[in-house]
């Protein structure tokens, strides 16, 4: 037995609240999410959140993904270049143009934006982001000369060394790389025998650590420098 014309409009009137109550846009929740909702988007919003269940359900869902990128984000440094792609004004108007037809597939959608940057810094070995030293001689060893370039991983900073002008060492003696800080705080960053083309490794930033020298040390059980430096130089940012 069908209904009359009251119950008819009544379904009709349930059918209008829940397409209404799905109205906004799934990257419109994510942009109240992570705050970068325009402010005359953001207060309509809301009152149609405050209003919906399942639209707080899904905003609180966006507001989770948000935090572990940010997490994610925050164990990593991300180029320059690569925040200004992902974050540039012209990424978030197409983001915010697409128009998904399923809320499972636009919700996966809205999570894109937000881990872009985690994942894309994670998942890169290398980046843009350069530093060099020119590194001079001292009285210990004034025919040394040598480069050094530092470039930036996810495993920390490759550092590539390359000197001429010093003897290979052997018999239980090394030269030792160190990042030094304006404090006069020295993070060693590897040892070798003989300085032509040698990688090395810093779990420190030379944003922080601007000098980089080399010593001569020995096998002698202290781990502390020599302070007999044969090389030193001053660490810039690459052109």
């Amino acid at each position: 037995m069908t209904g009359g014309p009251l119950e008819s409009e009544q379904k009709v009137a349930t059918r209008h609240r829940r397409a209404e109550e799905r109205s906004p846009e799934p990257v419109e929740l994510a942009a109240l999410a992570d705050g970068s909702l325009p402010p005359s988007r953001r207060a309509p919003l809301e009152v149609k959140v405050a209003a919906s269940p399942e639209l707080r359900r899904l905003l609180a869902e966006q507001q989770r993904a948000v935090g572990l990128a940010r997490s994610a984000a925050a164990g990593v440094e991300a180029p320059p270049s690569l925040r200004a792609r992902i974050e540039s004004p012209e990424r978030r108007a197409r983001w915010r143009g697409r128009r998904p037809a399923l809320a499972g597939a636009a919700a996966a959608l809205v999570v894109v934006p937000a881990l872009a940057v985690a994942l894309l810094a994670v998942g890169s070995n290398s980046s843009d982001e350069r530093f060099a030293a020119s590194l001079s001689p001292t009285p210990l060893a004034p025919r040394a000369r040598g480069d050094a370039t530092l470039t930036m991983t996810s495993s920390g900073w490759r550092v590539e060394l390359d000197a001429t002008g010093l003897p290979r060492l052997g018999g239980g003696r090394f030269y030792e790389a160190w990042l030094r800080n304006w404090a006069g705080v020295l993070v060693p960053i590897g040892t070798f025998n003989e300085p032509r083309k040698v990688t090395l490794w810093a779990g420190v930033s030379p944003k922080a650590f601007t000098t980089l020298t080399v010593t001569r040390e020995e096998a002698d059980g202290d781990q502390s420098s020599s302070g007999e430096k044969v090389l030193v130089g001053t660490i810039l940012r690459a052109a």
